[in-house]
């Protein structure tokens, strides 16, 4: 028998904003909110939109698969720009693991909790640094940002509407 609410209690130190719904519905079983079963265990949606689904798994990844309106051209579009911010050395956004585009589906690594507020001048700042890695986000909104927690450093997640700048428009990070 799987003991639920240690499960539930590792999730809950990983991803700190679902505390709130697993309190919430403390007396249903974790399993009720999961949505599959992956090599590592248990996932969690944390977001489906009719562009896309997030699932989180217990190890760490996010699991995401597109669909709706021009899946194919925003899971290709999100790709070439994590491998590029990659090369370009940018620590502030997951690393991309594995792209499937027969399933238009990428894993990537997690980079902490989603956040709810962040003061305006402070969102401006983070989406001119990547920027400076020759990227401009196009989505610029706070629920593109999240927190990680182990080095106390906001980042940015979902670049399917992002833009890689051309040499002459982006400046040296420092």
């Amino acid at each position: 028998m799987i003991n639920y609410r240690r499960h539930a209690g590792a999730l809950i130190g990983m991803q700190t904003w679902l505390l709130v719904s697993f309190r919430l519905f403390s007396s249903v079983r974790l399993r009720h909110h999961a949505v599959g079963i992956k090599a590592a265990g248990w996932m969690l949606k944390v977001k489906d939109t009719l562009r896309a689904t997030v699932n989180l798994t217990f190890d760490g990844q996010v699991i995401k698969t597109y669909h709706g309106s021009d899946a194919l051209k925003r899971f290709e579009n999100e790709v070439q720009v994590l491998n590029y911010l990659e090369a370009q050395g940018c620590p502030f956004v997951p690393r991309l693991l594995e792209a499937d585009r027969e399933k238009l589906r990428i894993i990537t690594t997690n980079c902490g909790s989603r956040v709810e507020r962040v003061d305006p001048d402070r969102v401006r700042e983070l989406f001119a640094e990547l920027q400076q890695y020759g990227v401009r986000h196009d989505d610029p909104d706070v629920r593109n940002i999240t927190y990680r927690q182990q080095d106390g450093r906001f980042c940015l997640i979902d670049f399917e509407f992002a833009t890689i700048l051309s040499d002459a428009s982006k400046t040296k990070p420092q």
